[in-house]
């Protein structure tokens, strides 16, 4: 904990953002940041709460407590310390986590928790400033090879973690560059792609081998990585998107959001996307769906010049307040809103796409909605039903579906593999006892989103840590990682 008394005698500060109009003009990251002093305040805000609930809101179990309290004291330098004990990648966590830490932390009963995030987020770039995050190159290599599939958060906390233990890694990312969702799918002005290649350095550093520009199951065969390494780790994602076949679907200007995000990544970090590039400039933009990836399609609509941008969400507008005493310390639901839906953009919740209409050329021109209804069941089960009479339109000239994701890829590797999957078409396999991560095929182990569905990048980090636990005891009997 920080100050016994910090939280009442200091109020709540925390980082905040560039002016919308300077912002817009870039896709650079525009948060301003607290000062040390500043900081050092807000972490003696951390309470002796006697259960510290921040714990059981983070996935990675970060020592939040005792984090806050060395940055209260300034002692940094044990600060990055404690922090890198339970996750290796604060400054991804730091600046793309919801921080389900922040709604779980008892002060948040009053709407003002510590600003754990922000406090996370400047630990770790005060640690890089100062040097003291170097390589941890092991004493002894093990003679053992482990080939990760899939450069996301959770094949690079699972690559590192196991090169930190003695085995030679090799990382295969098909995309031109490193970094699975991290790289493409989030948008630079969210996080910095430099962050990405600062921690690379350290990685390569420790022995891990990326392999860029390698598709597995495409370009080299799966099963010749099982053949080739002592283990292999399957950490792709879950890319298969949810689809709205409606009719209509077929027009041109209609995306899946990742396509539209992907493309726009590459070209900010200075790649030739050619002819097909998918550009708002001057168009009227409609995202179906109310999450993040919507939320990031906002944004890169609005930089890219877009004239008009709405968002439509199927399910209702959530509350602007949780009832805390029925929800707290779990996630809320309640109305959220992103920096970039501060941008600039219309929100209509409990809408439903019934078609896209045809500009007779071939291009969308419009999308036909309806209202829906939500109503709970006897049994608790939530169904909808349309309101009869309010069909409208929306003007559109480009629709991106951010409706979420699925499950994995099945063409390709996991095919080729056979690998065994669970009733969600996610690769099978649990998280406890000697089963740990294995999926059906021996030797070959799965983590992050392709064995969990599409989560949160903590999770991932997690279950990439997890995972190296589990592969380092496969390979030599015991482990001394941590789990």
């Amino acid at each position: 904990m920080g100050k016994p008394t910090g939280f009442k005698e200091y109020p709540r500060q925390d980082r905040s953002y560039a002016p919308v109009a300077d912002r817009l003009t870039h896709f650079s990251e525009f948060t301003i940041e607290l000062s040390s002093d500043e900081l050092s305040i807000q972490g003696a805000r951390c309470m002796d709460c006697g259960i510290p609930f921040c714990h059981k809101g983070c996935p990675v179990d970060n020592i939040i407590p005792d984090w806050n309290d060395l940055v209260y004291h300034k002692d940094w330098k044990s600060a990055i310390e404690v922090l890198h004990s339970t996750n290796n990648f604060p400054e991804f966590t730091g600046r793309i986590c919801p921080a389900p830490c922040q709604e779980a932390c008892t002060l948040n009963l009053t709407d003002e928790p510590v600003t754990i995030k922000s406090i996370e987020l400047a630990i770790v770039e005060k640690a890089w400033e100062a040097g003291w995050i170097q390589p941890q190159i092991a004493r002894h290599k093990s003679g053992k090879r482990v080939a990760i599939v899939g450069s996301g958060p959770a094949g690079l906390a699972c690559a590192q973690q196991l090169a930190r233990v003695g085995h030679s890694i090799s990382v295969f990312e098909k995309e031109n560059r490193i970094g699975g969702l991290l790289r493409y799918g989030i948008p630079d002005f969210k996080l910095d792609k430099q962050v990405i290649d600062r921690r690379m350095g350290q990685m390569q550093a420790e022995g891990v081998k990326f392999h860029a520009n390698t598709h597995i199951g495409l370009d080299i065969p799966a099963k010749e990585l099982v053949d080739k390494f002592d283990a292999v780790v399957l950490t792709g994602g879950s890319e298969q998107p949810r689809d709205l076949p409606v009719p209509g679907r077929e027009l041109n200007g209609i995306h899946f959001a990742m396509d539209f995000l992907r493309m726009n990544s590459h070209r900010v970090q200075g790649d030739e996307v050619g002819d097909g590039f998918i550009s708002a400039a001057g168009r009227h933009v409609v995202v179906i769906g109310g999450g993040d990836t919507g939320s990031d399609c906002i944004g890169t609509s609005n930089r890219q010049g877009a004239e008009s941008v709405t968002q439509i969400e199927i399910m209702p507008r959530p509350p602007e307040k949780e009832d805390k005493l029925t929800i707290w310390p779990y996630w809320p639901n309640k109305l959220r809103t992103s920096s970039s839906q501060e941008e600039g953009c219309e929100r209509i919740w409990s809408v439903a796409t019934k078609a896209f209409l045809d500009d007779g050329k071939g291009n969308v021109r419009a999308v036909r909605c309806i209202k829906v209804e939500w109503q709970q069941s006897d049994s608790g089960d939530w169904k909808m039903s349309e309101v009869a009479g309010s069909e409208f339109e929306l003007k559109a000239d480009l629709v991106t579906l951010a409706m979420g994701f699925v499950h994995p890829v099945h063409d390709g590797m996991l095919n080729e593999l056979g690998v065994g999957l669970d009733s969600r078409g996610n690769v099978k396999g649990d998280t406890e006892g000697s089963e740990a991560y294995r999926t059906s095929i021996g030797g070959v182990f799965a983590a992050g989103d392709m064995r969990r569905g599409q989560s949160l990048v903590v999770w991932a980090i997690r279950e990439g840590r997890q995972c190296a636990r589990a592969v380092d005891e496969y390979l030599m009997g015991s482990s001394e990682l941590p789990r």
